[in-house]
């Protein structure tokens, strides 16, 4: 069981596991997503947009099991550095968190206004009601991309940083997230 559970030195195997999956699946939301942009409406593009609602389902779900799990071992996790760079970690892990729940909450909202319904993997979340709620669906249309590209942009600062801690700070903090034999 203490495999499981983070600890003072290291993530545990569920910490681990649910920050990777949410990477994965992340990385191939903005894969998609970049595509599009890039290339419009092209058989390749909708290959990856195709499950963009349905994995940011997943997504939605993922990052509230992991802000329970989160909680539950909130005691034992390595604890921030101390000064500027503690606080500034912490800060950027709360918007890191608030945009995991706010963008997918955006679009969760806009499926269940726009009348059409949501059935990712074919699970009903909302039925049809074939009646648009303009209050749902507009925040989300206005804000859900803006701030999915925010959240990019915090990611790749997370990335970045964790790439200054390994290779400037030569402080070994990646290994806190890595299986054990990677460190």
């Amino acid at each position: 069981m203490t495999g499981l559970l983070d600890n003072a030195q290291r993530y545990g195997f569920v910490t681990r596991a649910l920050h990777w999956l949410m990477a994965a699946i992340f990385l191939w939301q903005f894969v998609g997503m970049g595509l599009r942009l890039a290339l419009g409406r092209t058989p390749l593009v909708g290959f990856f947009v195709s499950s963009h609602g349905a994995l940011g389902a997943v997504l939605f779900v993922l990052v509230a099991i992991r802000i329970l799990w989160g909680l539950l071992n909130r005691n034992r996790r390595p604890a921030y550095e101390h000064g500027l760079l503690g606080l500034l970690a912490k800060a950027g892990h709360l918007g890191l968190y608030a945009l995991m729940v706010i963008v997918p909450g955006l679009a969760l909202l806009r499926a269940w206004g726009s009348g059409r319904g949501f059935q990712p993997f074919g699970i009903p979340v909302f039925p049809a009601t074939g009646e648009q709620i303009a209050w749902a669906t507009a925040p989300a249309n206005a804000l859900h991309g803006v701030l999915a590209w925010v959240l990019l942009v915090l990611i790749a600062g997370h990335v970045f940083m964790v790439l200054v801690h390994q290779f400037i700070f030569r402080d070994n903090v990646a290994s806190r997230m890595l299986p054990a034999g990677q460190r």
